[in-house]
């Protein structure tokens, strides 16, 4: 609550690799050597004690024959036959052949030596340990855990461990980690404290995410697109939850979802024995499986693993008549929590906490620090419960931290806790390297976690095998084979990037601009925002290194900040084709209106085109007809332009050469249908029929078709889909009074690959063949028409 990894990997070597020509010291060193080994693993052990024993007894044995035999005469004699050669008169075949022997001995004894060991290896690897689940490989500090680290967290809690009881985790073992998460910028923190979990981990995880309606759309659409193995996701929807804290007085921020992990112990499964609950503002600097290994230290009654609070909020003295919770001296952050739940659910918890927060509030009136200040009255009254974690598994940042006195250089550290509304704002000696770990997670990559687990079984994934099967039906050597593998590509995909307030128009007239863009088209977002005043429904190509950028830019606009009906949504680039109809559809989909206006980010609408489009919905009968309401388009080549503010100036532009109809220099066929010369006279909507490469702007019902996925990057994506609505018999009706204007700028990048690849026209019109091919199947002799068409043009 508010207020890299580097472990070293120690392995045990085995003795006496790479010997050549045994003697005395060599065997001496091999008893020692495996005996002061065998001690340091098996110290504590008894299990191990008979092994221990024999293992000591054969290089001592081994020692003792060799020490006889080395001696004649009472005269050592060297066991290498050329020494004996040069030092010996009395050398005979007789002692080659003895030395032979004896070196063939040393030699059967050292390798019966090797097998024990690895006998007692393969029985440490099948020791039993705390029952965590059906998983029969484990692993301990010595491959990776970092386990070092826990026994110095023991040390530093007073919870230390007895010599060589070393905590384990499985290595397939699923580690649970329970997050509440509300709204549209938690959605966000959460992403960033999953990548720094994700990022280390060397287990499978499972996610208990306890969430609004909101949080859950965002963070369901996000894990089902992200699509990373031996990684779970359940939800539990918190608005159920707020009648059992909503009774608790609460002056927190986080609100009513801040009290929300009092009641974990009846929300999540009753199977789940153990759970790590975090707050959404946690960056993690290790493998989360060291944290979940300090399970195995909890002794006795102790339940709840927690840090020390680091400010003085809890001793009361921060300012004049400060009058804090009752807490154990400094108190507990509940910003990182180990959970024993079965424990918790024994000990009647919830009845524990109700009773104390009733008993509490009747003097205090509410709680300031939200759930944390009612888990510190628990255990100032019950001090037994908690297992007191070492301060670097949560090091808080808060406005009155003394988290710097906690601990002596960042490399220790393990968790940053976040806890101050002022975020990367805070006052620390460290904050730079504070700064710099939380931004690296936050532009990290994300496509770069999608990696396997080795040696562990995912489970079965439907979509994803799915997935796999279309991908393998692909044949690699085609030529066009990077544009069909791009329909199938998954990109990650986060809803509502940006805060999203809006209710339709109780009317049912309601439009959504729909349009899509990269990062080199944001400067469109603020004129648009100015010429179109209803909701607006973007999707936005970027990398997770942009989209920081892109949040940055947005909250520096006045303009974008004022409007809370523009609905911004992240899909993450991946592959080399920029994917144009994904995008669209994207956007689509999540337009929360009747009706939406098919749009492009480089047009602009004219002024009061939403309230003129909802008109013509009533008027043209859009909700019980199939029609598909055009808005001609023109263009520019002006940087700037005095925007015309009626038709009849916008005929005067067209006539002085200021605005032209759209592509009237370079596409003449994708506009030319809409009749720019009966529009110029029209005082009625009127009709026009489908032609060959027709793409016009449109406004249409939702529950449209969507775009053709196989159109990547330039060409024919909007004319498939205008050939499809025509295909489900869409009148197109040019509305005599609207108008948008395309604004110039720079060639894309796409255009540019299309002029200049003839591979990539080559496969465009294949595409479009295949598309031609699609559509006859599904519409039979009617679409028989768009061959025809297309061969005459």
């Amino acid at each position: 609550m508010e207020e890299l990894p580097d472990n070293t990997r120690r392995k045990y070597y085995e003795g006496g690799r790479g010997l050549q020509a045994p003697g005395r010291e060599t065997a001496l060193g091999i008893g020692i050597a495996t005996s002061e080994r065998m001690l340091g693993i098996c110290r504590g052990r008894r299990k191990f004690l008979a092994a221990s024993l024999t293992l000591l007894c054969i290089p001592a044995v081994t020692w003792l024959y060799l020490f006889a035999g080395s001696f004649e005469d009472g005269k050592p004699v060297s066991l290498s036959p050329l020494e004996s050669q040069a030092h010996s008169p009395r050398y005979t075949a007789s002692s080659q052949r003895e030395r032979e022997s004896l070196e063939v001995r040393v030699r059967e004894v050292e390798e019966e030596n090797r097998a024990l060991r690895r006998q007692l290896s393969l029985a440490q690897g099948r020791a039993p340990a705390p029952r965590r689940g059906n998983h029969s490989k484990t692993y301990s500090m010595e491959e990776g855990t970092g386990d070092s680290e826990n026994l110095r967290a023991g040390i530093v809690a007073g919870n230390s461990s007895e010599c060589g009881q070393q905590p384990v985790v499985e290595k397939c073992e699923t580690i649970h980690v329970a997050i509440v998460c509300a709204g549209y910028n938690a959605s966000r923190d959460v992403v960033t404290l999953v990548k720094s979990v994700l990022f280390h981990r060397r287990n499978p995880l499972h996610f208990h995410l306890i969430a609004d309606s909101i949080a859950e759309q965002i963070l369901a659409t996000l894990f089902r697109t992200w699509m990373v193995p031996a990684v779970r996701v359940d939800f539990y929807n918190a608005d159920e939850l707020k009648s059992e804290v909503s009774w608790i007085p609460n002056k927190h921020y986080s609100g009513i979802y801040g009290l929300m992990k009092l009641v974990l112990t009846k929300t999540l499964p009753a199977n789940l024995e153990r759970v790590i609950v975090l707050d959404t503002d946690i960056t993690f600097a290790t493998d989360i499986a060291e944290l979940w290994a300090v399970f195995h230290k909890f002794k006795g009654q102790q339940v709840l693993g927690l840090v020390e609070n680091q400010s003085d909020w809890y001793l009361g003295n921060l300012w004049k008549n400060h009058r804090p919770w009752p807490a154990l001296g400094r108190g507990y952050n509940t910003g990182v929590i180990l959970l024993l739940l079965d424990k918790l659910r024994k000990m009647k918890w919830e009845q524990m906490w109700r009773l104390t927060a009733e008993r509490e509030l009747m003097g205090m009136l509410s709680t300031s620090l939200a759930d944390q200040d009612i888990f510190n009255a628990v255990i100032k009254q019950n001090p037994f419960l908690v297992y007191q974690l070492p301060c670097f598994w949560n090091v808080q940042l808060s406005d009155h931290t003394r988290s710097e006195q906690c601990y002596r250089d960042v490399s220790d550290l393990k968790v940053i806790h976040w806890n101050s509304p002022k975020k990367l704002r805070v006052k620390n000696k460290h904050v730079e390297f504070f700064r710099n770990l939380y931004l690296t997670f936050l532009e990290y990559d994300g496509n770069l976690l999608r990696r396997e687990l080795f040696g562990c079984p995912s489970e079965a994934d439907v979509n994803s095998e799915n997935l796999q099967k279309q991908l393998s039906e692909l044949d690699e050597d085609d030529l066009c084979y990077e544009f069909r593998r791009e329909r199938f590509t998954v990109h990650r995909t986060h809803l509502y990037f940006l805060h999203y307030e809006y209710e339709p128009a109780s009317d049912s007239t309601d439009v959504t601009l729909v349009a899509q863009l990269s990062m080199d088209r944001l400067q469109m977002l603020e004129a648009i925002c100015k010429h179109w005043e209803g909701p607006i429904s973007l999707a936005l190509y970027l990398s997770d290194a942009e989209a920081q950028q892109f949040l940055r830019y947005a909250q520096g606009s006045e303009v974008l900040m004022g409007r809370h009906n523009v609905a911004y949504h992240i899909v993450y680039k991946e592959g080399q084709f920029y994917p144009v109809n994904l995008l669209r559809n994207v956007a689509m989909k999540h337009a929360g209106t009747p009706y939406m206006f098919l749009s492009d980010i480089d047009f602009l609408p004219m002024y009061g085109l939403y309230e003129y489009l909802r008109k013509s919905v009533i008027q043209l009968d859009l909700a019980n007809t199939k029609k598909a309401m055009i808005v001609p388009a023109f263009e520019t080549l002006r940087y700037r332009l005095s925007f015309p503010k009626s038709k009849a100036e916008l005929l005067s532009m067209l006539d002085m050469g200021t605005l032209f109809t759209f592509r009237y220099h370079v596409w003449t066929k994708g506009h030319a249908p809409t009749n720019f010369a009966k529009w110029r006279t029209a005082t009625t909507p009127y009709r026009v029929e489908w032609e060959a490469d027709f793409e016009p702007y449109v406004v249409v019902r939702r529950d449209c078709p969507e775009y053709d996925r196989r159109f990547v990057g330039f060409g024919w994506n909007k004319v498939a889909h205008i050939m499809e609505l025509d295909a489900q018999e869409y009148e197109f009706i040019v509305l005599p009074n609207a108008y948008m204007i395309h604004m110039p700028h720079a060639p894309s990048f796409d255009i540019t690959k299309f002029r200049s690849n003839k591979q990539y026209r080559i496969c465009l019109k294949t595409l479009k063949e295949e598309f031609q091919q699609d559509m006859s199947r599904r519409y039979g002799f009617a679409a028989l028409k768009y061959l025809t068409a297309e061969n005459n043009s």
